[in-house]
C-alpha cells in the first residue's frame, strides 16, 4: 500500500528500502548474474534478515528501483519496456493490471510456489504472479466523531449526507491506486449508469481531492500520526483497512485502542502482483526473486511492513491485523476484464466531473 513505509521509516524498523540510481538493468549487465533489480512503487519494504537470507541462498545481490505511486510507476514501466530497468516488477494490481498486460510488460514465468496461492487471488496465464492483497476503505477519526457526538460514516451512502459535509479527503484517480481503487468500489456499487450521479452528490458534499495517498493520509487526515502533526482537518480518508493497525504499532506509547476506524461499507478488495519483465537483464535472477516472494518467509514479512495480508495458503497474520485491522466481509469487487473495459473512460469522466 503506497507509502506505509512512511510510517515505518519514521520509527526506524529497519527495513530495507533502497533506491536504485540510473538504469538498473545496465548494473545487472554489469555485475553478471550477482545482481537482480525489483522496480516498484514507493511502498516496497522488506526486513533486512529476510532479504539477507534470499541474497544468501540464491546468491544474487538485490537492487530496488522505486518509481512513485503504483500508476506513475506502471506507467513508467510501460515507457521503458524495451529497456527496462529492472528485471522483476513489483507492484501492479488489479485496477491496473490490464494496462501492463495489453501493452506487453511482463513475459511469461510460473513461479515456484505458484500452486500454494488461495484461488480468489488466481489468474489466468503465467504472466503475473498474485503477492499480495488489502482493501481500500475510507478511514476515520475515532476523536473527531467523539467529540462533535457524531456517528462515523458506515457505507459509501452516508458520505453524500449532509452531516459529514467538507470530511472527507481522496486521492486523484487518474494519479493514485487507492484513488482509482475507490472510483471502482463506487462503480461497483451503483452500477455503470449510477457512479456518475454518486460522484456528483460527493463534490457537493465538499469531497476534497489530492493527487496520492501520503498527502491525503499524512498530511490532510485528522486521525494519522502524520496529520495530527500537520493540523490536519479532514477526520475521513481513503486509505486501507491496514491502516488502523499502523497506527497502533508505530505509536509510542501505544495506545490500547486504534485511534482511527474503518468504515466497512465502504471497502474496494485490491490485489497486487509481480512479473518478469519484458527483456530483462536477468531474466535467472528475475524468477528467483520471484520465486522467494511466494515463500511462507517473505510471505509472513509482509503484513507488518507493507501493511498488506499474504495470498498463499499456511501463510500468518501478525495479531494486530486480526486486532485493528481486519480484512473487509464483503468488500465490493469488480472483473478485472471490466475493469480493462472501463477503466480509462471512467477516469476520463470522473476527471472532468469532479476536478473540473
Amino acid at each position: 500500500m503506497n507509502n506505509k513505509k512512511f510510517l515505518a521509516a519514521v520509527v526506524g524498523l529497519g527495513l530495507v528500502t533502497l533506491s536504485a540510481c540510473g538504469s538498473s538493468s545496465g548494473d545487472s549487465k554489469s555485475s553478471g548474474s550477482k545482481s537482480v533489480t525489483l522496480v516498484s512503487h514507493d511502498s516496497w519494504a522488506v526486513s533486512k534478515s529476510v532479504l539477507a537470507d534470499f541474497e544468501k541462498k540464491s546468491g544474487y545481490q538485490v537492487k530496488v528501483l522505486e518509481d512513485g505511486d503504483a500508476g506513475q510507476a506502471v506507467n513508467k514501466a510501460i515507457l521503458t519496456k524495451d529497456n527496462p530497468q529492472g528485471d522483476v516488477f513489483f507492484g501492479v494490481d488489479n485496477t491496473l493490471l490490464s494496462r501492463a498486460l495489453d501493452n506487453g510488460l511482463f513475459q511469461s514465468y510460473e513461479a515456484k510456489g505458484a500452486d500454494r496461492i488461495k484461488a480468489g487471488y488466481r489468474v489466468d496465464g503465467d504472466k503475473v504472479t498474485p503477492i499480495d492483497t488489502g482493501d481500500i476503505c475510507v478511514n476515520y477519526d475515532k476523536a473527531y466523531f467523539t467529540a462533535h457526538k457524531l456517528q462515523p460514516p458506515t457505507s459509501y451512502d452516508d458520505l453524500i449526507k449532509p452531516a459529514y459535509k467538507n470530511l472527507l479527503v481522496t486521492e486523484n484517480a487518474s494519479t493514485s491506486s487507492p484513488g482509482l481503487g475507490f472510483l471502482l468500489g463506487s462503480a461497483a456499487k451503483y452500477g455503470d449508469d449510477g457512479w456518475q450521479g454518486y460522484w456528483k452528490k460527493l463534490k457537493a458534499n465538499g469531497v476534497k481531492v489530492v493527487d496520492g495517498w501520503e498527502q491525503a493520509y499524512n498530511e490532510e487526515f485528522s486521525g494519522s500520526a502524520g496529520g495530527k502533526k500537520a493540523k490536519a482537518d479532514r477526520p475521513l480518508v481513503v486509505s486501507y483497512a491496514s491502516s488502523p493497525p499502523a497506527e497502533v504499532i508505530y505509536a509510542d506509547p501505544k495506545p490500547k485502542t486504534a485511534p482511527t476506524g474503518v468504515a466497512q461499507g465502504t471497502c474496494f478488495r485490491q490485489i497486487e502482483y509481480a512479473g518478469l519483465l519484458s527483456n530483462a537483464a536477468n531474466a535467472k535472477g528475475g524468477k528467483a526473486l520471484l520465486d522467494f516472494l511466494l515463500t511462507k518467509e517473505f510471505q509472513q514479512d509482509m503484513p507488518l511492513n507493507m501493511f498488506v495480508y499474504p495470498v498463499v495458503n499456511g501463510a500468518q497474520v501478525p495479531a494486530e491485523f486480526t486486532q485493528y485491522g481486519p480484512q473487509a466481509k464483503d468488500p465490493e469487487t469488480m472483473d478485472p476484464a471490466k475493469i480493462a473495459d472501463n477503466r480509462d473512460d471512467w477516469v476520463k469522466s470522473w476527471t472532468s466531473l469532479v476536478l473540473k
